[in-house]
């Protein structure tokens, strides 16, 4: 079983016939779906489909957001039962309106509030559940909590997989893997590129794989043991990047529980994320195993 802690929410998604529209004028709204989202809830749908047994924990599941969670992932491997369901909370949504012709996506959300808000609407990690597990996925957004979550692994010697933090923080000095955006590097750090991803490795505690993605850019990914190479990632025909980043931590996850060699674990994670972006929507086209393996088998020269 793998344990995922980090934000489960519902995604209220709109893909758009044509591009984003200008202030002040029309857009026409091609599908619409209200589907399970956040970056823990979409791992988790993604490891369900390639068949990964999960347990879920995180941030508190309100009433507007808890019965489509029960009912969408009633028949799946994805086990409901560390959650939280607080009825007298509304729970977290976010809106996201997809750009079909430039593939790109633009959120809206209540994130901020949520985050300052004085009540804290965050599971204590279950130790029980992370002793037990195989491997864990920690969205680092919990702050304490995720450094609680994280503290656990390192006691209970579980190997854990995360995604944009600072490379002086508890959570991505312990990781086994760390996957972080450009957007993140650009926004944190001002910079990036192998200067940068030098800087995470020789940070890293425990010798930890660090992997800088790009999009449609080249991979970046070593370690301190390894040094630094590269991977292309795969050329497809998009239509829509909505869960992309959060497929390729799936991905990682599932590459480690399966104990893939560190570029295994890459070009696995890159297909995923790319036949992910296949078809909108994510959740009810999720990447299986002969999805991922064919598009690995279609580039000879991996």
């Amino acid at each position: 079983m793998i344990y995922l802690y980090g934000m489960i929410l519902l995604t209220r998604s709109h893909l758009l016939e044509y591009a984003f529209p200008a202030a002040d004028t029309y857009g026409e709204i091609k599908e619409s779906y209200a589907l399970p989202g956040g970056e823990t809830g979409t791992a988790a749908t993604v490891l369900s489909a390639l068949g990964a047994p999960c347990i879920m924990d995180g941030n508190h599941i309100g009433r507007n957001v808890f019965p489509a969670l029960s009912e969408f992932y009633k028949n799946t491997v994805i086990d409901l039962s560390l959650l939280t369901y607080d009825k007298a909370y509304e729970g977290l949504e976010d809106y996201v309106i997809i750009d079909s012709v430039n593939n790109t996506r633009t959120c809206f959300g209540t994130f901020d509030k949520f985050h300052s808000s004085p009540i804290r609407r965050w599971n204590e990690p279950d130790e029980r559940a992370i002793a037990s597990c195989s491997v864990a996925g920690i969205d680092p957004f919990a702050r304490d909590f995720s450094d609680r979550t994280a503290m656990l692994c390192v006691k209970h010697r579980k190997k854990y997989v995360t995604i944009d933090c600072a490379h002086d923080s508890y959570i991505f000095r312990h990781a086994e893997v760390t996957a972080l955006s450009g957007e993140f590097r650009r926004g944190h750090y001002g910079k990036d590129g192998r200067e940068l991803i030098t800087e995470y490795i020789n940070a890293s505690e425990c010798d930890g794989l660090v992997i800088f993605t790009a999009g449609t850019g080249e991979i970046l990914y070593g370690r301190k043991s390894t040094g630094i190479s590269s991977f292309p990632p795969y050329k497809i025909d998009a239509e829509s990047t909505l869960g992309a980043g959060d497929t390729f931590k799936a991905g990682c996850i599932y590459a480690l529980d399966k104990g893939m060699n560190d570029r295994d674990l890459v070009r696995f994670a890159a297909a995923s994320a790319a036949v992910a972006c296949m078809k909108y929507p994510l959740p009810l086209n999720p990447p299986t195993i002969e999805r991922v393996n064919a598009l690995i088998s279609s580039r000879k020269d991996d």
